[in-house]
């Protein structure tokens, strides 16, 4: 047998690829016509879809034509339809984008004055600070220059604008029924705090028996606010700085509250932080926070912090003090402590609200200097 010949049974595979918008495309049995022109770049809209979940098939906006075996058959949704061998695919055609249209002209139909936002400065309820992915809707509004007037009509969804929780805006007339909330909740989360009630028009989210977000088994992590593609659902704490002047800039780093290393990005105007959102493609979170690591960052310019070191008087009283006169009362503290009582009656919590390099300074001093092993941080628990 020469080089050039096959061993039996070793033939090769036929080659799996399909063609999308004319180009031959490699993809890997089991993925969706949807997944292989994103990775092809192509531009398929969807109102629906959220790679961390089920595909759902909704909205209906990443429709696509497939030609097979020579057949074009009606528009389908490329989100839940499985890329085969020999499939023509063409995302843009003048029958799809105005199937497109006429999509996005009902979705905002019902949805306040979301339709026309991208012809003017846009509203605060529409402010980009409402959540991560809360412009998609209006993003899809300019791109099809759609206003929300061809099918006005009666509209679904009940705002809870009486909800007294401190971190989530539940203003559901900006809801289109996509329920990427309620499926980020079940599937991601786990929680099943909210859910879908009634059919139609009256169909509309809902935690147990109608309730408050509180009494509920939500946890506050904001996954739902992160993924809502309208700000039906709003980060509260961030909204308070709509007024703020300014325009919004984003930093990408690592939440300090614990060791799991969740990728975050900062939002901030001027010199003050805004809010704070999970990073989608942080590799330890895929854009998953806890309720601290998504809404406990306003202590960082809280009236009450502290501006200067204190240290107590002869009264017992935290009076102001200069650097050198508190590090200087810590340091004779603990070396008294350690002289008096051995080396391993010294230790450390750290922060979970300072930097990281705080946390690995501390324990360098714990360890280094006192030769002990006694350091924890507060968020562990």
């Amino acid at each position: 047998m020469t080089d050039l010949q096959v061993r039996p049974g070793t033939e090769a595979l036929p080659t799996t690829t399909i063609s999308v918008d004319g180009k031959d495309i490699d993809f890997t049995p089991g993925e969706t016509v949807y997944e292989v022109c994103r990775r092809a770049e192509r531009d398929v809209p969807t109102l629906c879809y959220d790679e961390r979940l089920e595909p759902f098939g909704a909205c209906r906006l990443c429709v696509v034509e497939i030609e097979q075996n020579g057949r074009v058959g009606r528009p389908v949704a490329s989100c839940t339809t499985k890329a085969e061998v020999g499939m023509v695919v063409r995302t843009r055609t003048d029958a799809i984008d105005k199937h497109r249209k006429t999509l996005v002209e009902m979705v905002v139909s019902e949805n306040r004055d979301s339709g026309d936002a991208w012809e003017k400065d846009i509203p605060g309820h529409v402010d980009p600070l409402r959540g991560a992915s809360s412009q998609e809707l209006v993003g899809l509004s300019k791109r099809y220059e759609v206003k929300g007037d061809r099918f006005q009509g009666e509209q679904s969804g009940h705002s809870r604008l009486d909800d007294t929780n401190p971190f989530i805006l539940r203003d559901y007339d900006l809801c289109i029924s996509c329920y990427r909330c309620v499926r980020v909740c079940d599937e991601r989360e786990g929680d099943h705090a909210i859910h879908v009630g009634g059919r139609g028009f009256h169909s509309h989210i809902l935690t147990e028996f109608e309730g408050l977000l509180a009494d509920s088994s939500c946890t506050f992590c904001g996954q739902c606010v992160q993924t809502c593609p309208t700000g039906a659902l709003a980060d509260k704490k961030a909204l308070r700085a709509v007024d703020l002047p300014g325009k919004i800039e984003k930093t990408r780093t690592i939440c300090p509250y614990c060791g799991v290393g969740c990728s975050v990005d900062i939002l901030t105007k001027e010199d003050r932080i805004v809010g704070v959102q999970p990073a989608f493609d942080g590799p330890a979170n895929e854009g998953a926070l806890c309720v601290k690591g998504q809404f406990a960052w306003d202590h960082v310019q809280h009236d009450d912090r502290l501006k200067t070191p204190m240290v107590r008087s002869s009264d017992g009283k935290l009076v102001a003090a200069t650097w050198d006169e508190a590090l200087d009362r810590a340091a004779n503290g603990i070396r008294e402590a350690a002289e008096k009582h051995g080396q391993h009656a010294v230790y450390a919590i750290a922060s979970g609200r300072a930097p990281h390099e705080s946390a690995y300074a501390l324990q360098k001093l714990v360890r280094a200097g006192f030769g002990t092993n006694y350091i924890d941080n507060c968020s562990r628990a």
